[in-house]
């Protein structure tokens, strides 16, 4: 029975491309003994089981605290990153599990107020001698070096690649798979804090990882021009023509017009290639976006308000530690639950970094309101 049960889980490798990942080809930074499940299935489980998986359902995705139920949140975001990606693979004959656990996995090192509470992160992160801060490596580092009391999560060396190298914001014509080894990985990993255009020059290893990396660009392009008309931010006839043309002007035409588009020009290949035409409306898209929607999701006396915010909690968090106030939350809620090796090869600073990046923006909220109200005893879980 057990041999038939193998067969089933690993089925799917029959119909593979000979582009695509194969299970066989999975690669783990400790080795570790087989069950039924095949590697990057045993990857999806992983990573749908972690605290920070969790928390994506309190996380922005564009706009924080819209006072409407039917605006996308990170948790939906990495749901539709993944069905997109997941429908790309499966015509082009790709390794869907390992497209799923990427997908599912991108954004678990977001941190609350989306793209901008990033920045914002990065700037403290950089004044403390801590490097870049990008939610795209802090979603790696969650998964290798925080979950699991700091052990990490184990997953294969395939899916933390697609993870590392999903950059959204950077849209390209060609998205063409680059070799690694677990050394390669490691040392672009670390590049990431300390050189500014590291994330900008991340090549997925495998094609799976350069679809998941087009789908976050799909999943969200469209979906946060609906979402903008719902809030009255902006309306559909300010589009340009030539993009309405183009990619048509509601998410499901947007998504299926770029997933056709990339199929006919992708299948039988060793690439992700898109036609010129969709992908110069993708770019023109994007920039209408940034200028309509994105830069314009908080006031400026909101972002101020969140720089205060960041600057606060990172600076009280900080002297928590150095003074060893055990009764905070970032003893009672973080380090309390890791273990010895995280505790002792992590900077005070990082851990700071760390517990803040794992927010959700209500936590990081009452967090904040918490400190202002001089009440730091805490007692409740988190």
């Amino acid at each position: 029975m057990l041999k038939e049960v193998q067969e089933n889980m690993e089925r799917h490798n029959k119909n593979l491309s000979s582009y695509a990942c194969k299970d066989e080809e999975a690669i783990r930074f400790q080795e570790e003994k087989n069950d039924i499940r095949t590697p990057y299935f045993r990857d999806i489980d992983r990573i749908l089981y972690t605290y920070a998986y969790i928390r994506y359902m309190d996380k922005t995705q564009v706009f924080t605290r819209a006072e409407n139920d039917h605006i996308t949140k990170r948790s939906m975001h990495v749901q539709y990153v993944s069905k997109i990606a997941r429908t790309i693979g499966r015509a082009l004959g790709l390794n869907e599990d390992l497209i799923e656990a990427a997908s599912l996995g991108h954004d678990i090192g977001h941190v609350p107020f989306g793209h901008f509470g990033e920045s914002v992160l990065s700037k403290i992160s950089q004044s403390v001698g801590e490097g870049y801060f990008n939610h795209n490596v802090e979603s790696v580092r969650q998964l290798m070096y925080i979950e699991n009391h700091g052990d990490g999560e184990n997953l294969t060396l395939q899916v933390l690649d697609a993870i590392l190298c999903h950059n959204g914001e950077l849209p390209l014509g060609l998205y063409q798979p680059k070799e690694k080894t677990k050394e390669k990985f490691l040392q672009e990993y670390q590049d990431t804090y300390t050189k500014k255009d590291g994330v900008s020059k991340l090549i997925p290893m495998t094609l799976e990882g350069c679809v998941v990396r087009i789908s976050d660009i799909i999943a969200y392009l469209g979906k946060d021009i609906d979402d903008a008309c719902m809030l009255g931010i902006i309306s559909k006839e300010e589009i340009p023509n030539k993009i309405k043309e183009t990619l048509g002007t509601r998410n499901r035409d947007i998504v299926n017009t770029i997933v056709l588009d990339i199929i006919k020009n992708s299948i039988g290949k060793p690439y992700i290639k898109m036609s010129e035409e969709v992908y110069q409306a993708i770019v023109e898209l994007k920039k209408f976006n940034y200028l309509h929607i994105y830069d314009k999701s908080l006031s400026e006396e909101q972002k101020e308000k969140v720089k205060e915010m960041f600057k606060t909690l990172f600076t009280e968090n900080l002297e928590n530690i150095k003074k060893n106030r055990k009764n905070t939350k970032i003893y009672t809620h973080f380090l309390n639950f890791k273990n010895e090796k995280y505790q002792s090869t992590t900077s005070d600073e990082r851990k700071v970094i760390d517990f803040i990046a794992g927010m959700t923006d209500e936590y990081f909220i009452n967090c904040y309101k918490e400190i202002k109200n001089e009440n730091l005893g805490y007692t409740k879980g988190r």
